[in-house]
């Protein structure tokens, strides 16, 4: 059964953004304000096609060819209106309100939701046919690819990257404004082996440093998270011998828990002697920088985008997919190795050839260099790469409806 829409959803509150201190004062309140890149594009596509005459479906195909010969820039698909719900990642939410808020001028007659529940809660509203995309921060496991054939048919579903951004480690340590962390040290803070903050191992990386002798309080994500299947991925691919745990989506060892990337970063904020990990997107106090080969590394959008530029594709039996098994092992000098890609998953096929015509041109303007520019702007994420943006509109084409 290909993807139907169950039951009747109330429209989705979406959160208030959580930027990058370095970014500044940028909210999806504001992003709304100034659309006009989109709507310029949208009155140029206007002028270039009213003297045509040619039907919606036709209009659309050919909408969506020249966004992808284009490369980089969108192109509104012409006719469209309805609804599109998503739901999934949290790490996505500052991105996603500035996502909505842009196509909004492109495509006013088409209303985006997204509920940022967790990556987790995303792929199962998907493979449960209550959304018409899920945005994750771990790619579709193998039995969530043949359960979600059910609703996206024979095809299954493709994975889209569409936001690439760090995994801080943030920490909270009065006076202390910088923090050394090797691999091996932070994956035993991890595993609750080291548990004074003036340990020796910690002491080592850290010469000058006036560290306390305070019990660490280590903060995890309640929910089923794909940044903390990102983060134990890392662990597992740098230090192993010190982190004996496979990535999962569920946190393996006892802590501190809190709900979603923001119960994480204020649980660390409001506990003396806490440290955790988040998306870098909410990060708006101090973070360790991590060991990478003979360095210490901040996190930054650069130094995650190395990673990926590094990164082979994953194995999804879709041809074309764009899942990536991620570099966690690299030494390359200014990468910053603790990253998370985090995905649009949406079907092969749809039902409805007007739902999938408004999921792609949605996808489309996502993947663009303007909506890729509105994502860095709200939540300092790295823009994919031009050679990237090919292949996701490529496949983005493949999506079939009715």
């Amino acid at each position: 059964m290909k993807l139907r829409r169950i039951g009747t959803t109330a429209a989705f509150t979406l959160a208030a953004g959580l930027v990058l201190t370095a970014c500044g004062d940028d909210t999806p309140t504001a992003t709304n304000e100034t659309p006009a890149p989109a709507a310029e594009e949208t009155e140029a596509a206007e002028e270039e096609t009213g003297a045509e005459e040619t039907t919606e479906s036709e209009g659309t195909t050919e909408e969506s060819e020249g966004t992808t010969e284009s490369g980089a820039g969108y192109t509104p698909a012409e006719g469209l209106s309805g609804d599109l719900k998503g739901a999934g990642a949290s790490s996505q939410d500052s991105a996603m309100n500035a996502w909505i808020a842009g196509y909004q001028g492109a495509q006013p007659d088409v209303a985006v939701t997204y509920s940022p529940d967790g990556s987790g809660a995303g792929r199962e509203q998907l493979i449960a046919g209550a959304v018409d995309f899920a945005g994750s921060d771990a790619y579709l496991d193998e039995e969530e690819r043949e359960s979600v054939k059910e609703v996206c048919g024979d095809g299954g579903a493709i994975h889209i990257p569409v936001y690439i951004s760090p995994v801080a480690i943030p920490y909270n340590l009065e006076g202390v404004e910088e923090l050394n962390l090797k691999p091996e040290t932070l994956a035993k803070i991890m595993n609750q082996d080291i548990t004074k903050w003036n340990d020796e191992a910690i002491a080592a990386d850290n010469e000058g440093v006036e560290l306390p002798d305070m019990d660490i309080t280590v903060v995890h994500r309640s929910d089923d998270s794909g940044t903390t299947e990102n983060f134990m991925e890392y662990l597992s691919a740098v230090a192993a011998d010190a982190w004996p745990h496979e990535a999962d989506k569920k946190w393996p060892v006892q802590g501190e828990a809190a709900a979603q990337t923001v119960g994480v970063i204020t649980t660390v904020e409001s506990t003396p002697g806490a440290i955790g990990y988040a998306d870098a997107s909410a990060v708006t106090g101090t973070s360790a920088k991590i060991g990478v080969g003979d360095e210490f590394v901040a996190f930054s959008p650069e130094a995650a985008a190395k990673v990926v530029d590094a990164s082979e594709s994953a194995d999804t039996g879709v041809e074309g997919d764009l899942a990536l098994d991620l570099a966690r092992d690299t030494t390359e000098s200014g990468a910053y190795p603790i990253v998370l890609v985090s995905y649009h998953i949406a079907c092969t096929s749809y039902d409805d050839a007007d739902r999938a015509n408004m999921v792609k041109d949605f996808l489309h303007y996502v993947v663009s260099e303007e909506g890729q520019g509105e994502a860095s702007a709200a939540a300092g994420s790295a823009s994919i790469s031009p050679e990237l943006r090919d292949k996701a509109n490529a496949l983005i084409d493949t999506i079939q409806g009715g």
